[in-house]
């Protein structure tokens, strides 16, 4: 019994056990969030308080498309992509999210099942509140849910947007959009640069264009300086003259 009440104290598992370090962490991790704006350090810690750790090891799913929507993710460390299976079992990569975004039930819980799924890119720790400790927050604190329709929104506009570039842009300037966009949300940075963690496919898959001109895209930046290709990543050196690329009519 006293060895799993110290487990249970280091993991955090319960809001009695968590120590002062990891309630201040989760704090700062869920003030940093979108989904928290203006709610004040005392109902951030409250909303801490109620939420359960989690891991989640690297490909492993935290919700799958058709499945009951039953939590919420905050991702804490690592990424998450969003994906759609469609008709014939084809894959495609919906969005990439990182440290401090939210992934799974944002909707009324009304809409029932999954649309996409989410699968860890590698291993990845959240904090998760269940589908009732939500709704429950959401009615005690009322700014959550119009935080979460913003991010909807805000998420929707962005959709579009990447609808319209590949419909009508060029693949060099919708590649270099997407690196610019994924540098905010799960870039890293490393030795040289600011890394991005997914390889040549599924940067082809999320910009609508094909394997092999993704893969000569990136080579020519790679001799050019600014962009490193790696088998799984992507290494941004200069963002400006990514910048610059984006720009170009």
């Amino acid at each position: 019994m006293a060895t799993a009440l110290l487990q249970s104290v280091r993991q955090g598992t319960t809001g009695t056990s968590l120590t002062a370090a990891n309630l201040a962490e989760r704090v700062n991790l869920i003030q940093s969030s979108p989904l928290f704006a203006v709610l004040s350090a005392e109902q951030c810690e409250d909303v801490a308080r109620q939420a359960r750790p989690r891991v989640f090891a690297r490909d492993e799913m935290l919700f799958m498309q058709g499945q009951p929507v039953r939590n919420l993710a905050l991702i804490r460390s690592g990424s998450v992509k969003i994906m759609q299976l469609g008709p014939n079992g084809n894959e495609v990569i919906l969005w990439i999210y990182g440290v401090g975004n939210v992934v799974g039930g944002l909707s009324e819980p009304t809409s029932g099942y999954h649309s996409c799924s989410a699968r860890a890119m590698d291993e990845s720790t959240a904090l998760v509140w269940d589908h009732a400790t939500l709704q429950s927050l959401m009615l005690k604190y009322p700014q959550i849910r119009k935080n979460t329709s913003q991010i909807l929104f805000t998420r929707l506009n962005e959709m579009e947007e990447r609808f319209r570039e590949v419909a009508t842009e060029k693949v060099a300037r919708r590649v270099a959009l997407a690196l610019l966009r994924l540098l905010k949300h799960v870039g890293k940075k490393v030795n040289g640069g600011v890394e991005i963690s997914l390889s040549r496919e599924e940067l082809a898959q999320m910009t609508g264009t094909t394997l092999f001109t993704t893969s000569r895209l990136l080579s020519r930046w790679g001799e050019m300086g600014f962009v490193l290709p790696r088998r799984e990543s992507v290494v941004v050196r200069d963002p400006i003259r990514l910048q610059l690329v984006s720009e170009e009519l």
